[in-house]
């Protein structure tokens, strides 16, 4: 009898750890300003881009807080969170980290956050349609995040939009195809309420 009462409790407690492990996924998309470019300062001697390793309070690693990095791993969160994804620019502070700590502050209990960032620095609308390299590296990483009842999508967050303000005609067609670029994540995705976090210019 005491053999089974082991045997339950070894059971109640992987699931215990296995319901832990599962992280509550955010997929970080867009341009330079969901990248991150927070204490990056051009050199006017040498004209060479390099970020001052500050790290304000409310960026600041936390052990609930993981990332998918490039090679489709977890990883403890930290800032620059683009570093290894948007590698041909210098990247700094963005809004990653902050709302990963928000969220955690404001909703004990809430589990593990898993960010998966997807941001590319100067991308036009256009570039993020389905099909594209963009959207694609994007399903991507957020399918890898998924694996092995990795966890649950909890929203995309979108910064982007200032590249689509150069040209008149992208200005005009953006909402129409940054809604379009929505509705295909989420059917992607098969969710069609995925909630969507949009930072407009």
């Amino acid at each position: 009898m005491s053999s089974f009462f082991l045997l339950i409790f070894v059971i109640i407690q992987a699931w215990a750890m296995k319901v832990e492990a599962q992280k509550n996924i955010f997929i970080l998309a867009g341009q330079s300003n969901m990248g991150g470019r927070g204490g990056v300062v051009n050199d006017t001697t040498t004209g060479v881009a390099t970020w001052d390793s500050v790290v304000p309070p409310q960026s600041q690693p936390n052990p609930s807080i993981l990332k998918l990095n490039a090679h489709l791993e977890w990883v403890e969160a930290q800032e620059p969170l683009h570093e290894d994804i948007d590698t041909l620019k210098t990247n700094g502070i963005g809004p990653g980290m902050v709302f990963a700590n928000h969220v955690l502050e404001k909703n004990l209990g809430f589990g593990l956050v898993g960010l998966v960032p997807c941001a590319t620095g100067g991308t036009n609308i256009s570039e993020w349609e389905r099909g594209k390299v963009l959207y694609k590296n994007m399903m991507k990483r957020v399918k890898a995040s998924l694996l092995d009842d990795g966890g649950n999508i909890q929203a995309l967050l979108w910064f982007q939009g200032e590249t689509d303000t150069v040209s008149l005609s992208d200005a005009q067609s953006y909402q129409t195809r940054v809604h379009k670029f929505f509705l295909d994540v989420r059917d992607d995705l098969q969710s069609p309420l995925l909630p969507i976090i949009q930072v407009f210019f």
